[in-house]
């Protein structure tokens, strides 16, 4: 996909985490190909098939993203905010930000 520094300067760290993410990408743009061929597949034999190789591709993006959490503590923090979450996606946040804060703005309470 491109590195914006040449492979040599990073670290280890670096390039085992753009192998991952790299290989992520690819997979979520297979997953893509796949659901659009089989959107538009008139032949049910043909449909199926790329639904399966789809859902394989699903599997294969998954497992990265565990990796990734595994790998970041960034990725971890923000996948436990958001993933199996029942509030609008854009709420998360929010909430979460009341939690850890009592629901207050955090700078604790005025009164004595």
């Amino acid at each position: 996909m491109g590195l914006y520094v040449p492979f040599s300067e990073l670290s280890d760290e670096a390039r085992t985490l753009d192998h991952a993410i790299t290989s992520l990408m690819e997979e979520l743009e297979a997953i893509n190909y796949y659901h659009q061929r089989a959107d538009v597949s008139a032949d049910k034999a043909l449909k199926d098939l790329m639904i399966h190789n789809r859902n394989e591709e699903i599997e294969h993006a998954t497992m990265l993203f565990e990796w990734l959490r595994r790998a970041m503590p960034e990725f971890d923090g923000e996948m436990r905010k958001y993933l199996f979450t029942q509030a609008p996606i854009t709420e998360v946040e929010s909430s979460a930000s009341e939690d850890a804060s009592g629901g207050s703005l955090g700078i604790g309470s005025l009164r004595r």
